[in-house]
């Protein structure tokens, strides 16, 4: 079993940079598939990110935050970042990270069925 901690989360204005870090225990880290999500107050749980596993590490972001939210990963530290630029108020939610078992390397999915282990969640607030 794998569980999941993120950290890095916190207060900041808009325009300014957070990253969030989701270290893995107990349990390998490879062939997990890793994946952000996000929730609002008053809204439902939404996809931000996803990384395969493999050494190549595919990726695949929302609309919302493409060619501003950066995924990474460290196998090794068995930890991944999400570093997240230009933050918009509406950027500001609760944060999960989330671990997909998948047998293949570039395997990644949006979709929160597909995830087998989550996060407690980190507080991200956007000021304006």
């Amino acid at each position: 079993q794998v569980q999941l901690v993120e950290s890095g989360g916190g207060l900041v204005q808009a325009g300014g940079s957070l990253r969030l870090s989701c270290a893995a225990s107990r349990g390998t880290f490879s062939n997990y598939a890793m994946g952000w999500f996000r929730q609002a107050p008053g809204k439902e749980r939404e996809f931000v990110a996803a990384i395969s596993w493999s050494g190549g590490s595919r990726t695949y972001y929302a609309d919302s935050v493409k060619g501003r939210f950066t995924l990474s990963r460290d196998n090794a530290k068995k930890t991944v970042y999400l570093q997240m630029n230009t933050l918009k108020p509406e950027d500001t939610a609760v944060y999960y990270c989330a671990a997909d078992w998948t047998y293949y390397s570039d395997s990644i999915s949006r979709r929160e069925g597909d995830y087998d282990y989550w996060g407690q969640g980190t507080q991200v607030t956007v000021s304006s």
